[in-house]
């Protein structure tokens, strides 16, 4: 089931959740099952399956055997590229303040349509940076949506194109700048300690 969106800083129109997300590199052939080798070529395909844009990662003989011959439309992807598999890396420590990437994979993980323009603003970042590649830019019901790939890790990340005013950019830069400063659960303030009473002056003894 499709979970819409809300609006947008008052402005933007409902989207379906399952454009906004992240689809992991294979490890394997999505053709023959086969395990990619580390510095393997391999090809990602995508499709459009209406509720949601759709990863096939595949290696080459099954390319060439199913796929290299003829139209996209008769294939059924919109889209293709060519890659190179790293074998996953060891984990990096947890323990360490959130980077621009980092904090953009959380965003997608909230599920959260106040995220939107922020999320927008940080795969930008990231392109500019070259840490993000634009493999492809599509339109779905009338609003924009980039693919970007992780080259490294070769992660795609669906981002919606929240087609900011000027008069919002201010505030999401804002908001983006508040996010990588203190992260997505910042901490609480502890509540002052309330005064201690006065203490209470001794009894005089009457004589």
């Amino acid at each position: 089931m499709a979970i819409i969106l809300g609006q947008e800083h008052g402005k933007h129109p409902a989207v379906p959740m399952t454009e906004w997300n992240i689809q992991s590199r294979a490890h394997a052939c999505a053709g023959c099952a086969k395990a990619f080798a580390d510095q393997e070529a391999y090809h990602t395909l995508l499709f459009d399956e209406k509720s949601e844009f759709r990863r096939s990662d595949i290696c080459q003989d099954c390319w060439e055997k199913q796929y290299s011959q003829g139209g996209r439309d008769r294939k059924g992807f919109v889209s293709y590229w060519q890659g190179v598999y790293e074998a996953p890396r060891p984990p990096a420590d947890p323990i360490q303040r959130d980077t621009a990437e980092s904090l953009l994979r959380k965003l997608i993980e909230q599920h959260d349509p106040h995220f939107i323009p922020a999320a927008y603003i940080l795969a930008v970042m990231l392109e500019r940076k070259r840490v993000l590649k634009v493999k492809e830019q599509l339109v779905r019901d009338g609003r924009r949506v980039f693919i970007y790939e992780q080259p490294r890790t070769g992660d795609l990340f669906t981002i919606i194109d929240p087609n900011l005013q000027l008069n919002q950019l201010e505030q999401v830069q804002h908001d983006v700048a508040a996010l990588l400063e203190h992260g997505l659960n910042p901490p609480v303030p502890e509540p002052e300690a309330a005064p201690a009473p006065p203490a209470e002056a001794p009894a005089q003894k009457v004589e």
